[in-house]
């Protein structure tokens, strides 16, 4: 098919009068059966590369996509214009996704998208030898490298796929973000005849800009003072991009308590929440959305007019990724990074350590499954590791032969292979650095006093000659932060009356979500905790008691409660005990000590997961005489809440006695903590 042919289908099917060259280019390529990677810049129109010859061949086209916002504004859009496109994900039901596979294989799907998890379900490798494929698409390619920034093992078992594939069936990997290593890996992983395609990642309507920052104190309040402003002077709205789910909820407060239209957005929420979010940032809804980084990518919104990042992220690569979501109709937008040089290096360096986990860890657990079967979740409990750090493990000694799975009663497990050779630790390592190196380079971005647009296309590969005139080292004004007593008062008043909700809540339990006096890593809170606990013994101070209780007359103050009980102490000694003594007092609610430990357990910040945690506490309290529960609502005190085991374990003991309602009250909230 020419161009000017299929140009006339493209605006009889996407409304389109052209393509761009490399568009085009990539097409005719696929046309002709072949590989190719495809390497652009955000906004350039990737997607319409695959999805225009998914209309002209006459089978399926499979389409591996790392995120679900993607493939549900993907696909609402290519229904939109009558084309027949579904995609399966964990958002759905079994049901659900067993039938769109059905349908597929019946020839009822023109293009398919699918989660690269989905690689480990034997129904889906099944279904994909009765399909009539005809293009397979690897979207976000650069997950595939574990040179690349946001690797990704299940992406791995998409190469077994490709390689099984005939001669002559066209394939398509694109990427807005490879450097020439990560280019060189995907393209020896696609194998031989693969055509690599890079295009020209000037974004000249970006205007770039980096505050550095003493404190979270200063980037809140700059936010606090600028966000509407900027919101309005653009014309529109933006994506404020934080480290963790926890910095989402109290950004999200933040900008709540001075009456700021926003909302915020992390992987911990529910789909539909996470829907109705996606939909109103592309109807500008919101000023702004507080997100993770699990927002944007794949989301076609042209007039995202300004991305800042309260955090610095793991690379150079990884910020041109999020920012990239920014201006795709070519206005200018403004794109802003914080960075505290004190602080901010240690988040990114914990996802470092996350994703390329110790030698020591690998070692551990090819000692647990060298003594027998398990599965993902027993392994878990034995390795004390977190789910994600498991995975990356479990991947890497697939690869080199020193583990298999196996199906063992129709469950999936993990087996040591005998004589398998010793682990090899010098690609782990490789690997390490390399990270520690893009982040090095991240801070260099942060110290530049260079065009910050030209040292990021110098670092994706991108070395065109051109002058940059559009960041805060050339043409552009610097911003500062000035705190003024008035804004530190504000600031002050928001931290006495915000108060984190402790998630504990089930359908088995009477216990109700509780509340924090604060974050345990934000705030002077966390330093006088740390004190009393490891240093000085002392009680935890008065002022601790005063904010615990504004937080317990804030949110349960028109509840009258029967008893007060508190988690017995690990290594504390009686410094909760003291502390629910003194909320009895002034509460003039009575106290039990009669909640007790019947086995000893550890501290819960020395393990690593969820179901460690959870196994450390289980079956390790108890209270007598029972009557005294019966009947009683129930204020449960402790000093620190992460993951909830503790809370949750009690909480089911007390339900089993019959209490009526148990409301957790703590101290502080940690930031961190393991989710599965």
């Amino acid at each position: 098919m020419t161009r000017p042919e299929s140009e006339i289908l493209l605006q009889r099917s996407f409304k389109l009068s052209h393509f761009y060259d490399e568009q085009w280019q990539t097409i005719e390529r696929l046309f002709n059966g072949e590989r190719v990677l495809l390497i652009e810049k955000t906004g350039f129109g990737k997607s319409l590369c695959f999805q225009f010859p998914a209309t002209v061949f006459s089978g399926t086209t499979v389409i591996f996509s790392p995120l679900i916002a993607l493939m549900r504004d993907q696909v609402q859009k290519l229904v939109s214009l009558g084309i027949s496109a579904k995609c399966i994900n964990s958002e759905q039901t079994p049901e659900e996704n067993a039938q769109i596979i059905e349908d597929a294989k019946r020839g009822k799907v023109k293009i398919l998208y699918i989660a690269p998890e989905r690689q480990e379900n034997n129904e889906w490798i099944e279904a994909t030898r009765e399909m009539n494929l005809s293009m397979v698409v690897v979207d976000e390619a650069h997950c595939i490298s574990v040179w690349g920034h946001d690797f990704r093992p299940a992406f791995k078992r998409i190469i077994n796929l490709v390689k099984l594939l005939p001669k002559g069936l066209p394939v398509l990997a694109t990427t807005a973000t490879a450097t020439k290593r990560v280019e060189q890996d995907i393209a020896q992983q696609l194998g031989e005849g693969l055509t690599v395609i890079r295009g020209n990642l000037m974004r000249d309507n970006f205007k770039l800009f980096v505050i550095k920052v003493c404190s979270e104190d200063e980037k809140m309040i700059w936010l606090g003072k600028n966000i509407e402003k900027l919101a309005d002077k653009l014309g529109g709205s933006g994506i404020l991009y934080t480290g963790t789910r926890v910095d989402t909820e109290i950004y999200s407060k933040w900008f709540n308590h001075l009456n700021i239209s926003s909302t915020a957005y992390n992987a911990g929420l529910d789909a539909d929440f996470r829907i109705a979010v996606e939909k109103g940032l592309m109807n500008n809804q919101w000023k702004c959305i507080i997100s993770t980084n699990a927002l944007g990518m794949g989301i076609d919104k042209p007039d995202i007019r300004f991305i800042i990042h309260t955090q610095i992220p793991q690379s150079p690569v990884h910020y041109y990724q999020e920012i990239g979501r920014a201006g795709r109709d070519g206005l200018a937008s403004y794109i802003i990074l914080f960075y505290n040089p004190d602080e901010d290096k240690k988040l990114p360096e914990a996802f470092i350590e996350g994703g390329r986990p110790s030698i020591k860890k690998y070692e551990k657990v090819i000692s647990v499954i060298k003594s027998g079967l398990f599965s993902l979740y027993e392994l878990i409990k034995q390795s004390n590791l977190k789910q994600t750090q498991l995975r990356v493990i479990l991947t890497d000694l697939m690869e080199q032969n020193i583990i298999r799975e196996v199906n063992y009663g129709g469950k999936k497990r993990y087996e040591f292979i005998p004589n398998s050779v010793s682990l090899n630790p010098k690609s782990f390592e490789e690997l390490r650095n390399a990270k520690l190196h893009d982040l090095n380079k991240m801070l260099e971005y942060v110290e530049t006093t260079g065009a910050r647009m030209k040292f990021l296309c110098d670092y994706l590969g991108d070395n065109a000659n051109r002058d940059f005139t559009n960041c805060d080292n050339t043409d552009e004004k610097r911003i500062k932060v000035i705190v003024t007593p008035e804004w530190t008062d504000t600031l002050q008043n928001f931290r006495e009356n915000s108060f984190p909700e402790l998630e504990v809540q089930t359908a088995k339990s009477h216990l109700v979500n509780g509340f924090a006096a604060s974050y345990y890593g934000v705030s002077h809170v966390g330093s006088a905790l740390h004190r009393s606990k490891y240093e000085t013994g002392e009680d935890f101070p008065d002022f601790l008691l005063k904010l615990t209780l504004k937080a317990f007359r804030k949110k349960f103050g028109q509840e009258a409660f029967d008893l007060i009980l508190y988690v017995p102490p690990t290594k504390s000694g009686n410094l909760v005990k003291n502390f629910a003594e003194k909320m009895s007092n002034v509460l003039k609610t009575p106290i039990s000590h009669n909640l007790k430990k019947t086995k000893i357990t550890e501290e819960q910040k020395i393990f690593e997961s969820v179901i460690s945690k959870k196994e450390n506490v289980k079956d390790a309290f108890d209270y007598q005489p029972t009557t005294e529960i019966e009947g009683k609502k129930i204020i449960l005190i402790d000093d620190i809440f992460d993951s909830g085991a503790t809370i949750r374990e009690i909480g089911s003991l007390l339900t089993t006695l019959g209490a009526t309602m148990i409301a957790p009250l703590t101290i502080a909230k940690t930031v961190g903590g393991d989710k599965l």
